[in-house]
């Protein structure tokens, strides 16, 4: 069995530096000297602040931000200012949200768009509920994945969705909010128009991807200005995009003037983009270099308001994204999954609770991948899947000391013969099987009225599709690409045309006894729903606060090739400021383990109330440029 480190960038999955070393046994020749080097890289953390000759630890690097009337955390500090200026505006949560996804776009370009697609969970203070909206769009009606490769799948002019994420800032906003498009698209305007110092993880995902952005022109001018990508902290425009924001606010606007409603002016915003001009050029670029997508497509896309997948976890109620979301069911299947263990006794990231939040990540993955699709395409059993009493049978596949092989999907109450009949039916894969790799980003906010939002937009992998849509400056997700989608032509997720392929963006709402408690979210593709466990369990379990939470070490579990196959080999990622001799406690149960960089995995962002002082704050991931603000 071999112990791995793993170093790598935290969008750069497949450029790996792995160094192997050999182990007989626990304490043999080759041991001793891997260990001794995570030692070192563990990062020793000292309070400047503490009081006497006697060092004190810190928990975390950052503060969480502490706030009284509303505070916004993003994955860019551009776009938590963005949000907080309409908060001190008087904006609601609603209008800050779109504030700061539109500001998204424009500084964290590889991993959020209007173009690409999301989920919100949205607590509304004044109904006192839980809501969930997907904003995902659907496969081009006329794709022949018969005539698909995995790479067209993925990158170029055949890949994509119709943009979901647009429809759903409306949405948002005719709902909840309470100000203009204008209003609150003038941040992101301006940031896209006169341009922003380029974040450095944005400047290097650009040249990263420059061979991809060179095969098409309309992507080279906007990302390879001059023929080059811009340098860390270069002032970088968007203008085209910055256009297109303009035009749907020009639509907005005419309708107030000729004494349109607020809700029928927004809705001229939602029809100028999937219906008018700017549907028009879409369709027109598409159909002009070979693409799919026509106006049928665009004008059929609707955002869809959902009953939020629900679950209880030691009196908490538990809300995230329904299907075409796999992570919120993750979420709420691995609580059910673990409500049985004493896991706070076992310690936080001890051996015994890695291990079973691990073995619980595999069974409910193994029913995720087989039952979840787009819901026009295929019955869910959706209430089986989150009852308590199927959560108990497959509790029976965790042994305490072994780790099991990824299993086989069970059979929930309510699942169709034809589902549970296929479950252990020979399929043969159309393409290659692995996953490819996502790249999105979160965003909570709460605002002085008592309404909270989470979201997780995204361009699917990196910039989407890579090409960029005509004069209009958008990317559209990449989600046909295997891995939203599934390479096995008899599975529910399979691509097909006007299907919706499956996201993981799961952002969490927890509330207690009526009252908000939790809003997280974080990117990261297949780790979504693992990382989110974790880190709700480190603050419902083990008492942390946000920012202890999100930034304390984690680990994730991949499969090869993927985890649609009973079967597959399973790897258990730690990141490295787990103490080493963890991972050697962790291969003796059998666990496949390899260690990473000491911050790898994910990016949560939350805000939590404190049931004790019932104070809020925020707190911001140190693994990206995410940062929270509040007042």
């Amino acid at each position: 069995m071999a112990l791995i480190l793993c170093y790598e960038d935290d969008k750069a999955m497949n450029n790996k530096i792995r160094v192997s070393f050999v182990m007989i046994g626990v304490l043999v020749l080759g041991l001793s000297a891997p260990l001794a080097l995570l030692a070192q890289n563990r990062q020793d953390q000292v309070n400047p602040d503490a009081a006497g000759p006697t060092p004190q630890s810190l928990a975390v690097y950052r503060p969480a931000v502490q706030f009284v009337n509303g505070a916004v955390t993003a994955g860019n500090p551009l776009a938590s200012m963005a949000g907080l200026r309409i908060l001190l505006r008087g904006g609601n949560a609603a209008d800050a949200s779109v504030a700061t996804l539109s500001t998204l776009h424009v500084v964290r370009p590889q991993s959020s768009g209007t173009g690409g697609n999301g989920f919100f969970t949205i607590y509304d203070k004044a109904t006192d509920r839980v809501y969930s909206l997907g904003a995902t769009g659907a496969a081009a009606m006329a794709i022949d994945p018969a005539e698909m490769t995995r790479e067209s799948l993925n990158k170029g002019i055949h890949a994509g969705v119709v943009p979901g994420l647009f429809g759903g800032w409306i949405a948002v906003l005719d709902r909840f909010g309470t100000m203009s498009l204008s209003e609150v698209l003038g941040p992101a305007i301006d940031y896209a128009e006169k341009g922003h110092p380029i974040e450095e993880s944005a400047a290097r995902s650009i040249a990263r991807s420059r061979a991809l952005f060179e095969r098409f022109p309309t992507s080279a001018s906007m990302f390879l200005p001059g023929g080059e990508a811009p340098g860390p902290g270069e002032t970088f425009r968007m203008t085209d995009l910055a256009n297109t924001f303009k035009k749907v606010v020009e639509a907005e606007q005419q309708a107030l003037r000729a004494g349109k409603s607020r809700s029928e002016a927004l809705r001229a915003a939602f029809d100028r983009f999937y219906r008018g001009d700017i549907a028009q050029e879409m369709s027109r670029f598409y159909q002009e270099n070979g693409g799919h997508f026509t106006l049928e497509d665009f004008a059929a896309y609707e955002p869809i308001w959902a009953d939020p997948v629900h679950t209880t976890f030691r009196g908490y109620d538990i809300y995230s994204s329904p299907s075409t979301s796999r992570g919120g069911f993750e979420v709420a299947m691995q609580l059910n999954l673990v409500e049985g263990f004493d896991l706070k006794d076992l310690g936080h990231n001890s051996v015994e609770v890695i291990h079973l939040l691990a073995e619980a990540i595999k069974v409910a993955k193994s029913d995720i991948y087989h039952y979840l699709a787009d819901p026009e395409f295929t019955d869910i059993p959706v209430a089986g899947l989150l009852s308590k009493e199927y959560a108990a049978e497959r509790h029976a596949l965790i042994n305490r000391q072994t780790a099991m092989p990824y299993p086989e999907a069970g059979q929930p109450a309510s699942a169709s013969a034809d589902a549970s009949a296929s479950i252990a039916a020979p399929r043969g894969p159309q393409f290659n099987e692995i996953a490819e790799v996502g790249g999105t980003t979160s965003f909570s906010v709460a605002d002085q009225f008592g309404n909270v939002i989470s979201g997780t937009p995204t361009h699917g992998g990196g910039f989407g599709t890579g090409v960029v849509v005509g004069n209009t400056g958008l990317l559209f997700n990449n989600g046909t690409r295997i891995g939203s989608t599934s390479p096995y032509p008899d599975d529910v997720n399979y691509v097909r045309g006007g299907q919706i392929p499956l996201l993981n963006n799961s952002p969490v709402i927890v509330m207690k006894d009526g009252e908000f408690v939790l809003a997280i979210g974080s990117p990261g593709g297949e780790t979504i729903g693992q990382t989110q466990f974790q880190t709700v369990l480190n603050i419902l379990e083990f008492g942390m606060s946000i920012q202890e939470a999100v930034a304390a070490p984690r680990f994730v579990l991949t499969a090869e090739p993927n985890f649609y196959l009973p079967g597959a080999e399973v790897v258990l990622r730690l990141e490295n400021r787990i103490d080493p001799s963890i991972a050697s406690a962790l291969m003796n149960m059998g666990h496949n383990v390899e260690l990473s960089a000491p911050y790898s995995f994910g990016s949560n962002q939350g805000i939590l109330r404190d049931a004790g002082t019932n104070t809020l704050s925020a707190g911001a991931d140190p693994r990206r440029a995410a940062y929270a603000v509040g007042w």
